[in-house]
């Protein structure tokens, strides 16, 4: 079975890699910025590219299909360079292009918070997608670079899914209807990501879930059943939002970046919450795709929700245009 995993963030070493590789994970779209700066977010990718060379035994970098498919065929994961926030392009719209060169093939529009792109989920107001968010999406139309909403508000993912002239992601959220959180979508969110032709990554992360760490598997696809329901089985895929060997002031770093001073009288780091005892490495899809079966997805369902539809995704999504994009100027 093609297992494709649309976020994992973790303190990554070969004991991982080789995680991965015993779960049968043939690719992770990883994360490599949250609040970095552009020089910052270059060294990320220095890094990455260490890891790559150091384990390029059990790994192996994905820009397209042909790569994803040479890396399953060589018995790798393929790894995908992503970005939860726009912080790394700065200002400047032509590093998006730049970032694409260098492999990174998602970006987030904002992180919880207001961006100069978009509002973020977190915020009490949202402002919808700014004109210098259009310029962005444009450009990342173009480049196929994949706009993700992830942590974004409803006005702006809305907005976002109606102005990109190709589909987008909220490659990990659950609906909100299973747990009433900020960061989880409406069904009037995802209908119309459905309609566009976008993918959902539904999340294992303990946050995005009823229940909590103590939500079962059964609860898990029981949700991933209705919601085929409302979108569409050929709509989504798994965004687990594993986070392995983090250190707690790596969870305050995704939060806090540098727009929130540190806690005073010497706070402790908040914890990271604990994953479900069903679904907590990535040896665990195996079990996830059991779960599935059970809750009534049919054998080509379940292939098709643990990695299939985020390949055809892919194909469509990776490459540049096929015409070129719109350049509204508003």
């Amino acid at each position: 079975m093609l297992i494709i995993d649309a976020l994992q963030y973790s303190n990554w070493s070969r004991a991982l890699f080789e995680e991965m590789r015993h779960g049968g994970l043939d690719c992770a779209h990883v994360t490599i910025a949250y609040h970095e700066t552009c020089a910052e977010t270059l060294r990320s990718i220095g890094a990455w590219n260490r890891l790559l060379e150091l384990h390029g035994d059990l790994i192996m970098r994905v820009r397209d299909v042909a790569d994803l498919n040479a890396a399953r065929a060589a018995g790798k994961t393929g790894i995908v360079f992503g970005f939860q926030n726009c912080s790394p392009i700065e200002d400047d719209c032509q590093l998006v292009e730049i970032f694409h060169a260098l492999g990174v093939r998602f970006m987030q529009l904002s992180y919880n918070n207001q961006s100069p792109l978009a509002t973020g989920c977190y915020e009490d107001r949202d402002s919808g997608i700014t004109r210098f968010g259009k310029q962005v999406i444009d450009e990342m139309n173009r480049v196929g670079m994949v706009i993700d909403m992830s942590h974004s508000a409803e006005l702006s993912t809305l907005e976002a899914i109606d102005y990109s002239s190709r589909p987008i992601a909220i490659t990990h959220a659950n609906p909100s209807w299973f747990a009433d959180v900020p960061r989880n979508k409406s069904n009037a969110v995802l209908k119309a990501l459905a309609d566009s032709g976008g993918m959902l990554g539904l999340s294992l992360y303990p946050f995005h879930l009823k229940d909590g760490s103590n939500c079962t598997r059964e609860a898990f696809c029981a949700m991933a059943a209705r919601t085929a329901e409302l979108m569409g089985v050929e709509r989504l895929g798994i965004g687990s939002d594993l986070c392995r060997g983090q250190p707690a002031s790596v969870l305050s770093w995704m939060r806090d970046g540098r727009w929130r001073k540190p806690a005073e009288g010497g706070a402790a780091d908040p914890a990271w919450p604990q994953q479900p005892a069903w679904f907590s490495t990535s040896a665990d899809y195996g079990n996830l795709a059991e779960g599935l079966e059970r809750a009534g997805f049919s054998g080509a369902e379940v292939e098709r929700i643990m990695g299939r539809n985020w390949l055809d995704f892919f194909a469509r999504s990776f490459g540049p245009a096929q015409r070129p994009s719109r350049n509204r100027r508003e």
